[in-house]
């Protein structure tokens, strides 16, 4: 870097990722660190309650990892805040490696969409890898008329405020992926936030709402039986799942939304800890059965070295830092 200039924004945050994953301690120390990892139960800390995609990839990870490490890895759901109250109990903890987060994209987004966090996601956690990754399906009632996101975009457009887009809550994936669809195109439809993507597809079914970006896994059985109408998926490319339903991109240049689940720990964690973590998680998703488990949840597994995901992290958080701040979102 060239002395007196001040680092870009997105700079700074590959910056900082590229740091995360810097050894910290002599190859001695870290060999031993390594060959003694696991030494006691490890905690792995789910943001968010039992039974969502944020809980199901933590215990499906913490069943592979005690079963390739020989102790056990407990899955503790601290949900609260957006999943903020479970990664900051991470950024906080003791670095070695006996606790560690189930993360999401959302702690990309949320760097932004909270104002008061006692903690920076980039600064005080460690990116292990990845584990999965999701995209989403925009959906219409069948009343809609639109049968194509360019002409949902002309009805929403000749209706002004008289559509309604649904999301499972201010700041969740739904959220930002229609505030994305709407900074690119214009359009003005009514966002009706819900707590939680359930009750968002109940009323998009019982047609109380008439949009709404869903994931893959709650949305297949409804469109197959045409309770629904798949306009696009949110993905860079078209999925083997619905091969006819184009991606936004494809009408929207540009757009691309997805959700992703990986596994971190706390900075300063060993770097011979993150690699050892990182090429177990690897051969799991590399496994036929976990591959095929992911799947059946409407996604696909993702895998990464630390250095990728604290690349894919530091993207996100300038991306969806910027809708965020263009749509001024705040968190309730």
């Amino acid at each position: 870097m060239i002395m007196g200039v001040k680092p870009s924004r997105r700079q700074f945050l590959h910056l900082a990722a590229g740091a995360a994953v810097l050894p910290v301690l002599p190859a001695m120390s870290r060999f031993a660190w390594a060959q003694a990892y696991p030494s006691r139960p490890v905690r792995i800390i789910a943001g968010f309650p039992p039974g969502g995609a944020v809980d199901l990839y933590a215990r499906l990870i913490a069943q592979w990892l005690s079963e390739r490490l020989g102790q056990q890895f407990i899955v503790e759901n601290r949900p609260g805040a957006g999943g903020n109250l479970g990664t900051e109990l991470v950024a906080k903890a003791v670095p070695d490696g006996h606790t560690l987060l189930l993360a999401f994209s959302g702690d990309a987004w949320n760097a932004t969409l909270y104002s008061n966090l006692k903690f920076n996601f980039i600064r005080d956690v460690e990116p292990v890898g990845s584990v999965a990754r999701g995209i989403g399906v925009l959906l219409v009632h069948p009343a809609v008329p639109a049968k194509s996101v360019p002409e949902l975009i002309a009805y929403a457009k000749n209706n002004p405020g008289g559509v309604s887009v649904a999301s499972g809550g201010i700041g969740s994936p739904p959220h930002v992926y229609w505030e994305l669809f709407k900074s690119m195109t214009g359009v003005d439809m009514l966002h009706v936030p819900y707590r939680g993507g359930g009750p968002a597809l109940t009323d998009l079914l019982g047609g109380q709402v008439q949009a709404y970006f869903a994931t893959m896994a709650q949305a297949i059985e409804h469109i197959r039986t045409g309770k629904v109408r798949a306009l696009a998926v949110t993905g860079a490319t078209r999925v083997n799942i619905l091969p006819d339903v184009p991606t936004v991109g494809e009408f929207v240049p540009g757009y691309e939304a997805s959700t992703w689940w990986g596994v971190c720990a706390p900075k300063r964690t060993p770097a011979a800890i993150i690699s050892k973590l990182g090429g177990e998680i690897n051969a799991g998703l590399a496994d036929p059965g976990m591959k095929a488990r992911i799947a059946e949840l409407g996604d696909m597994a993702f895998a990464t070295s630390p250095v990728d995901f604290a690349r894919l992290i530091a993207d996100d958080t300038e991306k969806w830092g910027r809708v965020v701040r263009a749509a001024n979102i705040r968190a309730e």
